[in-house]
């Protein structure tokens, strides 16, 4: 009796040791948990994906990471201020030139219809040669911006590949479970067909 019970709380004792084996390996695993919200990053403005997520869970252990996240949050949200200051008086001048021309077409007297459009023509012209440099410098941001969206895009997939490999190794798929069901089903199957 005593041998029957000792067997029991070892088979116990070793059952519970396997399963806070099994429970802390995936509590390490980033995959894990991804269930919980992103805040801060960089992306979390798009859809949540997988690899956010799991970006987002190896940020709140790694400092250096986080620090990462929040420079380019900072970058991306200073961009769009400084963009943003020159894109209205941009659009204000060019809707002018626009609504300009359109009304000068209207002018019936066709010798004042030419000197208008000539005035428009000539001050467009001047206008454009002194943005000249400020259209090439905001091309340049919105370049510079792809290529860090580019850049982080690629650096946060590279950490998450070694997790996703972590998560699939700590749940590996046997197929018992399949084989065993299939089985059950044919049984089905077979019952079915004979039905008469």
């Amino acid at each position: 009796m005593k041998k029957i019970l000792f067997i029991s709380a070892l088979a116990l004792s070793v059952l519970s040791c396997k399963q806070k084996e099994s429970g802390n390996a995936a509590a390490e695993n980033a995959v894990d948990n991804t269930d919980s919200s992103i805040k801060g990053s960089f992306e979390s403005g798009r859809n949540e994906n997988m690899i956010d997520k799991i970006y987002s869970e190896l940020a709140k252990k790694d400092k250096n990471l986080k620090e990462l996240d929040e420079k380019l949050v900072k970058i991306n949200e200073e961009s769009q201020k400084v963009l943003a200051a020159y894109e209205d008086i941009l659009y204000k001048s060019e809707s002018f030139y626009q609504d300009a021309h359109f009304q000068a077409t209207n002018v019936k007297d066709s010798l004042l219809k030419q000197q208008l459009e000539k005035e428009i023509k000539i001050s467009s012209d001047n206008y454009n040669q002194k943005i000249s440099k400020v259209k090439e410098l905001i091309d340049k941001v919105n370049t510079n911006n792809d290529h860090i969206t580019n850049l982080y895009t690629a650096f946060k997939i590279r950490k998450a590949l070694p997790e996703i490999e972590k998560y699939q190794n700590a749940h590996p798929m046997k197929t018992d479970h399949l084989e065993s069901f299939i089985k059950k089903q044919n049984v089905l199957l077979s019952e079915l067909k004979n039905l008469k």
